[in-house]
């Protein structure tokens, strides 16, 4: 019975000890590059064939070193992104353009994929979406 109190015990506080490591790991803020978006959708409502296909995403590097956007790609090519390709200070903002080719009349959703050194979100899929319609 002496035994299986103390293993009882043991297994108690080595939960409350992982339990406690968890909560100390968890709190502590990483270094590094971190990316914050603006608003990673866009939505062109209803537009006209071949009116402006052009949309700007902004970013902010809210880490402690620089940010850097090694690929940025679509998911087609009536899309095709442009980026900032010099390295964000930390504070400091970037953009990613996005040109969508509204000669293509219909729905549409696209991606974007960003891959940088951000510890916090290395990759991020930005969306576009629409209605290309003829006028």
């Amino acid at each position: 019975m002496k035994k299986f109190f103390l293993l009882s015990l043991f297994v108690a506080l080595a939960a409350a000890g992982l339990n406690a490591q968890e909560t100390v790991n968890n709190e502590v803020p990483r270094n590094g590059a971190k990316i914050s978006f603006n608003e990673e959708t866009h939505d062109y409502g209803t537009i006209a064939k071949g009116a402006d296909g052009n949309c700007v995403f902004e970013f902010t590097n809210n880490g402690n070193e620089p940010l850097i956007l090694s690929n940025v790609r679509a998911s087609c090519g009536c899309t095709t992104p442009s980026w900032t390709k010099e390295p964000i200070m930390p504070g400091k903002t970037g953009v990613i353009k996005v040109r969508y080719n509204t000669n293509n009349v219909g729905n549409f959703n696209k991606t974007v994929t960003v891959t940088s050194n951000a510890v916090d979100h290395p990759r991020v899929v930005l969306k576009i979406k629409g209605n290309v319609i003829n006028e």
